[in-house]
């Protein structure tokens, strides 16, 4: 089936909590400080309820959680019941702290390492970009391409059938998202095969949910190559489109650059022609708690780690600009940092910047950073806060969108260049 370009449309069904409508999304990414992607295997309800109220209190209302695929299915015909209980569990906590939440299949690909379950893999060199975890340790395999191998396909019809059962009609859940920067995980094999992943697993979920929204989490990669997925193509199935953006990972981009974000968001919706909301942005920080990372800890890093404050302000001028530039919400990476007893595990260990994600400290104490979104959020709800831009995306006129793929390394560049020299002249 062939995917067609949509014009913008303007009825993006924004989330509405117990008490109030909100006209942005304004969110969260959330694994637990003290867990990480553990903590499906060893789930508090305490926990989670103590987190959702924290965020809630803040103004993070909507909060988007991952299923990690081993822990939810332990083999291809069989989901487990302990991760659904659980799930529902969390559900309910959510909804009793006016908190509503998006769960993210097939989970994959997160925070630089691969987590699969063990049947998901296949013989192979491992030459990978990304080290593959599965069992409690890594792997020398390749990852099953779950676009076209049909056991793959039927065991992902398995999980957003039983996830969304589950959940359906819950007043918690806003949507559901397809998977985590998938294309870091295996690429199609070609556009067909995505575009009818992607009719599938939105038709399974859509019928077991009562019809509840589905997107797809993709990053700034999937506009710097072709990954045989793109917005066109997620945009003809999914309600609307996401976008992650981190300037300092893109090599066309100054590292706090935060101009980087509204133009990935704008660049999303013009190629796709559906809203976007901005599902990942953000920036780590120096700890302000012990230990404190020495010279080996921050060598390691693959980005700087900012001021607490330096971060509040990256964070408070990117919802300003996303905001203005037509974004239907942006949801900050992440909750929280991780308590010091994970740094040694998968991913925190190779990974030593992805410790200090957070907007909360890992003893739960806010940076800065939960101010700027709070003063955010409540600028929204009294009517004020930043006006939405209607000629945000009008320097891509004359732009060809069915082009951007003959050369996306070329054109992802030079079109950056001309959004700057668009928002410096206005």
């Amino acid at each position: 089936m062939e995917a067609k370009k949509k014009s913008l449309t303007s009825d993006f069904l924004h989330p509405t909590s117990v008490n109030e409508p909100r006209q942005f999304v304004l969110g969260v990414n959330y694994w637990p400080a003290a867990k990480a992607m553990y903590w499906w295997r060893d789930f508090d309800a305490a926990e989670v309820e103590a987190d959702f109220g924290r965020m809630a209190a803040s103004g993070l209302r909507t909060v988007r959680i991952f299923l990690l695929w081993e822990d939810f299915q332990p083999s291809p015909s069989r989901i487990s019941s302990a991760a659904l209980r659980h799930l529902v569990r969390l559900a309910d906590i959510a909804a009793a702290c006016g908190v509503l939440i998006m769960p993210t299949f097939f989970c994959g690909h997160m925070s630089g390492v691969n987590w699969l379950p063990g049947w998901m893999l296949a013989a192979g060199s491992g030459a990978g970009r990304f080290p593959v975890w599965s069992g409690g340790r890594r792997l020398t395999a390749d990852i099953r391409n779950w676009y076209s191998d049909r056991e793959a396909i039927n065991a992902q019809r398995l999980q957003c059938r039983e996830v969304a059962s589950a959940l359906a009609g819950h007043s918690a859940v806003w949507a559901y998202d397809l998977g985590n920067e998938s294309s870091n995980c295996v690429i199609p094999p070609d556009r067909s095969a995505a575009r009818q992943w992607l009719e599938v697993m939105v038709g399974e979920i859509k019928r077991n949910s009562g019809g509840c929204r589905v997107t797809l989490g993709m990053h700034a990669e999937d506009l710097e190559d072709d990954r045989r997925l793109w917005p066109q193509d997620a945009a003809a199935w999914c309600d609307f489109l996401c976008m992650h953006g981190y300037p300092f990972y893109l090599s066309w981009a100054g590292e706090f650059d935060v101009q980087a974000l509204p133009f990935l968001g704008l660049l999303t919706r013009w190629l796709g022609g559906k809203p976007v909301l901005f599902e990942e942005f953000g920036a780590p920080s120096r700890p302000a708690l012990h230990p404190y990372p020495g010279e080996e800890g921050l060598a390691g890093c693959k980005t700087h780690l900012w001021p607490e404050k330096s971060v509040a302000g990256y964070y408070r001028q990117a919802l300003d600009m996303l905001c203005q530039a037509g974004m239907t919400g942006a949801m900050a990476w992440c909750y929280g940092d991780y308590h010091p007893n994970l740094w040694d595990r998968p991913p925190l260990k190779e990974n030593p910047h992805e410790r200090h994600f957070g907007l909360f400290r890992y003893d739960g104490s806010p940076k800065p950073a939960v101010q700027a979104f709070g003063e955010f959020a409540n600028c929204l709800a009294t009517g004020g806060g930043p006006k939405t831009d209607p000629d945000a995306g009008a320097w891509l006129q004359g732009e060809d969108w069915e082009r951007y793929y003959d050369s996306p390394r070329t054109e992802l560049p030079r079109l950056y260049e001309k959004y700057k020299m668009r928002m410096t002249s206005t």
